[in-house]
């Protein structure tokens, strides 16, 4: 981790708390797919691959993410779920798709409910949200998963 990326983390963080960064009552709990469970996925030969939506903030995107994820902005938005609505709307409602945030705590995320929510509400039927216990850094970053950084 370079020396800037402390402190990008606690802006973010600072921003959550601001926008009211706590997790909003959803109309379904989405299923959950562990990390290990992606990285077999991801690495496998087998079946199709999952859409990989990063549904947080840019400057976690930025940082640290999951090989081939798409970044459509933080859910929690009335723009964020515009672009999760335009990133999706022509996929057959039966494609596999894993939305992540790892943004703070799972309990306190404020952006996979509302992106569970659009996207159940949109009719997709195997959309899966990637269990982030912590944050993306220590439950990703720090075993030793896959990333990529930057756009």
């Amino acid at each position: 981790m370079t020396p800037g990326r402390p402190l990008l983390a606690l802006v973010a963080i600072a921003f959550l708390l601001l926008a009211g960064g706590c997790r909003t009552a959803s109309a379904a709990e989405p299923p959950l797919i562990q990390p290990d469970e992606l990285v077999k996925v991801l690495r496998s030969t087998a079946g199709p691959k999952p859409l990989v939506l990063q549904v947080g903030f840019y400057v976690l995107y930025l940082q640290a993410h999951v090989p081939g994820a798409r970044y459509v902005g933080p859910a929690s938005s009335p723009d964020g779920i515009r672009t999760l609505r335009e990133a999706v709307e022509k996929l057959p409602r039966s494609q596999p798709i894993v939305i992540y945030c790892g943004c703070c705590p799972w309990s306190q995320c404020p952006v996979i409910h509302p992106a569970y929510d659009t996207l159940h509400g949109m009719g997709f039927t195997n959309v899966k949200a990637l269990y982030i216990s912590r944050n993306f850094g220590v439950d990703w970053v720090q075993k030793g998963y896959p990333v990529t950084t930057g756009q």
